[in-house]
């Protein structure tokens, strides 16, 4: 059995994170967003802001303490002393990363299509296929790939930003007008939350950091504070060179917000730039969720097979495969505001597993080494996990009946799988 390779610092794990967080979400959503929230959807982006800065404070103490592969896994393992817990927080995260790649990849064939007349279904299989490979290259690969990505897309929504405040003449645009009032607003937020997912997964590379105890926390917290200052602005941007309404009703509202500014070279430069940040929101999911599936098969939570690591790459190439035949096989669906709506809810209840595990530890391990403590606190109780916990459960009931339904479906099959599972290792005992 080989150990992973630690190939990252500070600066390729932050710029990991960024390109989490910016990637495909805001590319389509924020145009759906804007039809619930009006002119002020830049609301709802920075209660986004602020509740992944509450998640992200919560993974950042628990990163400090158990730098490990399958973060969640391991987090709600040692808070709560319970596999079955444990086992369905990691297969949650595992599912959604690979129900996230497959869906982001079709949206890679969508845009794709404009340039090349190609199936749209056959570019997802080939892009998830091709950052598959990438992935098991190499940790170091993989970074160097997502930082140059990541400054592009980054580039992408500085173009939005400058064209909103200085090329466009905006109408009157009153910030705070939503037309359907704060409720609007509140639904606009549970929809783009999807935008800001994917930092989490910084605490999933852990093995592969250098020094992970002092950089995964700080990483945590530069990747969500740079993420919500952009996304902010670019929502402030949006509505001043097209009204909320015809931002609903855009398919890309972002490159038809470049085609405004720019005229058709821009929309063409825009969607060019679109392809590289779906490019590589896949990219960083599949390494995520293959992360994730090697820790819980080291854990025997999974079969132990998948934690086989290459002896050249030092990759967990197994784990790699699962994943990538896993996402081409979802790659059948279609919807992203819908999938992203699935993937949310799961999230969600990921984060407030998460924020209590951080209660629960600093009452049954309060004396536990930790190299990032989170502030505000009333004795050995933190504050701001106790508020993450409430916005959690209060985003929860805020889904559809559907969505919470399939996310209860996904538990359930997680479920069964334990059972059967721990069955079979009872009887090979």
């Amino acid at each position: 059995m080989f150990e992973l390779k630690r190939g990252m610092g500070l600066f390729h794990l932050t710029m990991y994170g960024v390109g989490l967080i910016l990637g495909a979400g805001i590319y389509v959503l924020i145009g759906e967003a804007a039809g619930f929230a009006g002119d002020s959807v830049w609301i709802a982006f920075v209660l986004g802001s602020i509740v992944a800065l509450f998640a992200g404070l919560s993974y950042a103490e628990l990163s400090s303490i158990f730098p490990k592969a399958a973060a969640e896994y391991t987090f709600v393992k040692n808070a709560f002393k319970n596999n079955f817990f444990a086992f369905i927080i990691g297969w949650l995260t595992a599912i959604t990363s690979m129900i996230t790649a497959a869906t982001v990849a079709l949206g890679f064939g969508g845009y794709f299509s404009e340039f090349l007349n190609i199936p749209i279904v056959i570019s997802a299989i080939a892009l998830i296929g091709i950052l598959s490979i990438v992935n098991f290259m190499g940790i170091k690969e993989s970074s160097w790939t997502n930082t140059v990505f990541t400054i592009i897309e980054a580039a992408g929504l500085i173009l939005i930003i400058i064209i909103g405040f200085t090329i466009s003449e905006p109408e009157s645009v009153n910030y705070f007008e939503s037309p359907t009032g704060f409720s609007g607003v509140v639904i606009a937020f549970v929809l783009i939350f999807f935008a800001f997912i994917g930092f989490e997964d910084i605490a999933n590379i852990a093995e592969e950091v250098r020094n992970p105890k002092k950089v995964i926390p700080r990483a945590i917290i530069l990747a969500v504070m740079i993420s919500g200052i952009i996304y902010v602005l670019v929502s402030l941007a949006v509505v001043r060179v097209i009204n909320w309404e015809d931002l609903s009703s855009s398919a890309a509202p972002l490159a038809d917000v470049a085609k405004r500014g720019l005229g058709v070279q821009g929309h063409i430069i825009f969607s060019g730039i679109a392809l590289f940040a779906i490019t590589n929101t896949v990219l960083i999911t599949l390494v995520a969720g293959s992360r994730m599936i090697y820790g819980m098969a080291r854990e025997k939570s999974f079969p132990p097979i998948l934690a086989k690591v290459h002896s050249k790459t030092k990759t967990p190439w197994l784990a790699i495969i699962v994943i990538m035949l896993t996402a081409i096989g979802f790659s059948i669906i279609g919807d992203i505001v819908i999938v992203a709506n699935i993937t949310v809810f799961a999230v969600i209840i990921t984060f407030g597993a998460v924020n209590l595990s951080v209660i629960v530890l600093r009452y049954t391990e309060p004396d536990i080494e930790r190299k990032f403590r989170i502030p505000i606190n009333i004795g050995k109780f933190p504050v701001l996990p106790m508020v993450g916990l409430g916005i959690s459960v209060y985003m929860a009931i805020q889904f559809q009946i559907q969505v919470v339904l399939v996310g209860l479906v996904i538990i359930g099959i997680g479920a069964i799988f334990y059972i059967l599972y721990e069955k079979r290792n009872v009887r090979s005992e």
